[in-house]
């Protein structure tokens, strides 16, 4: 019997369409992925909603780069104006039963502003908000702040985050079915575009998806936040004239064309809508009246950005125009404001003392707007070296946060910073994240020689921003200082700061354990 030897078929080297068409599917699987689930964070694997603990890590990570960078800033004066209708909106969506008792437990619900000078705030992972100081500035009241505080507010309680995850994750076996009909299309055909045209129409089917999701988000917010800020007794006007604010503030780089392709709302449409919901009166159109106060908290949002100093000159100029004389006294008020501050700001103390004597007999008949001009009469001294004058400004027994941060400064400037212990002490008790607050703890332990406290209070400040590594350094700087025994140590103390230590480890090993954000 004669025997057929078969020789192996000769190997055919892969069409070059094919090994592109190949590449492609990888390179858009990868890009298709949503970054959180290439960074294999929990709560993804079943293709479900993001849970509401794994959220809150995310968040945790992106809030860390945020405290980081050079922009963040913690000034007392305007977090306290933010805080306090953050605060008033939370309160009305906690009523409306749109923050679930789950959410408001797990989640940060913390606002973190930046120098940026953009008109713009956004809603991240957990419970975080960025505010950049530029929206602050050219916000008119406070109705206009809470329409985007409540709007941004409104994309956490909805879960907004997890919802896009949970539906990149569902589509992704439709955009692979795509990819590989396209495959397919281009080894039958002769003509490889047909493949090419596959390929990228289910990708570009895909996108359009997610643009119509994402549209579909901000509507709801939009709907959703309006209901928040007129329950927490905002005016609803604020919120059709905030978006003509930011209406106008585009139209520069905005033709209104493709509303197609976008990812929010066309900000006419969403003034339409606003309008549409609250019905406005013939001829009253959708103008706030501007609050003395409000009009402060503006000024001192676009100078804390650092414009420069030739617009700082601006401002200074301003509060000697023509012009001045013809505004109305909320505006005058807040040239002042801005000029006082830009003035301080350049080290010209004795301008800005002359300024802010102006500023406080302006706002004298206002109480909210006396107060802030008061707190800038003391920061300007305190600036200027003359803590004790800054002293006899401030309210000794105060417990609003601007204020008793400001005598705690005076009071480690004059070397007597026992009366301001307590009370600094019992604040961080009720708000340990209040990183600013522990480091003025800090200074005024120093300030005592009480060496143990103030270094557990600097690492108190660092787990405040979420820097576990630098809290952890700090604790075993104190256990160090103890271990010496150069001085009588307190056990109470000693005992709570081993607690601590072990916590912070504890939560450096989970910190080094997540997946990178990059």
């Amino acid at each position: 019997m004669l025997r057929r030897t078969s020789s192996p078929p000769p190997t055919r080297k892969p069409k070059p369409l094919l090994r592109t068409l190949c590449a492609s599917v990888l390179i858009a699987c990868q890009l298709a992925m949503p970054p959180l689930a290439r960074a294999q964070l929990p709560g993804m694997g079943d293709g479900g909603e993001m849970t509401a603990s794994a959220e809150r890590r995310l968040g945790d990570q992106i809030a860390r780069e945020l405290y980081r960078d050079p922009d963040y800033i913690d000034d007392p004066v305007l977090a306290e104006y933010v805080q306090d209708i953050w605060q008033r909106l939370l309160a009305a969506a906690r009523l409306r039963g749109d923050l679930t008792p789950e959410l408001d437990e797990r989640f940060a619900w913390t606002v973190l502003l930046g120098r940026d000078r953009s008109i713009n705030a956004f809603a991240l992972p957990g419970g975080y908000l960025g505010l950049h100081l530029g929206l602050i500035s050219v916000t008119g009241s406070r109705d206009e702040l809470a329409t985007v505080l409540g709007h941004e507010l409104s994309h956490v309680t909805q879960r907004h985050i997890s919802r896009i995850m949970a539906k990149q994750s569902r589509q992704m076996p439709l955009l692979l079915a795509g990819m590989i009909l396209g495959m397919i299309a281009a080894g039958k055909s002769r003509n490889g575009d047909a493949g090419q045209a596959v390929l990228m129409g289910s990708q570009a089917a895909f996108m359009q998806n997610q643009l119509s999701f994402s549209r579909d988000m901000e509507r709801e917010a939009d709907r959703i936040g309006f209901g928040v800020m007129t329950q927490a007794g905002y005016a609803p006007q604020g919120a059709a004239a905030m978006f003509e604010k930011l209406q106008y503030a585009s139209r520069l780089n905005d033709n209104g064309s493709y509303p197609y392709l976008r990812s929010h709302p066309l900000n006419s449409e969403r003034v339409a809508d606003m309008q549409g919901r609250y019905q406005f009166r013939p001829g009253s159109g959708v103008t706030m009246p501007l609050a003395m106060d409000h009009a402060m908290i503006a000024a001192r949002a676009r100078v804390l950005v650092r414009p420069g100093v030739d617009v700082l000159r601006l401002w200074i100029d301003a509060a000697g125009s023509g012009e001045f004389a013809r505004s109305t006294p909320a505006q005058q008020a807040g040239t002042l404001y801005a000029a006082a501050l830009a003035t301080n700001e350049l080290r010209d103390y004795k301008s800005a003392r002359a300024l802010v004597q102006r500023l406080v007999a302006r706002t004298s008949e206002d109480a909210p707007a006396a107060r802030l001009a008061r707190l800038l009469s003391a920061e300007i001294e305190l600036a200027a070296d003359d803590a004790p004058k800054a002293a006899t400004l401030l309210d000794l027994q105060a417990k609003d946060r601007p204020e008793m941060l400001l005598v705690a400064q005076a009071a480690a400037a004059t070397r007597s910073p026992k009366p301001m212990v307590a009370p600094l002490r019992d604040w961080v008790a009720s708000h340990p994240r209040d990183a600013t607050a522990w480091r003025m703890l800090g200074r005024l332990y120093g300030a005592q020689n009480d060496t143990l406290r103030a270094i557990r209070a600097d690492a108190e400040a660092n787990v405040a921003v979420l820097d576990y590594p630098g809290a952890r350094d700090r604790f075993k700087a104190a256990q160090e200082f103890m271990h010496k025994g150069g001085a009588p140590i307190d056990h109470y103390e000693a005992s709570i700061i081993d607690t601590r230590a072990r916590a912070i480890e504890v939560l450096v090993k989970e910190q080094a354990a997540e997946p990178p954000l990059r």
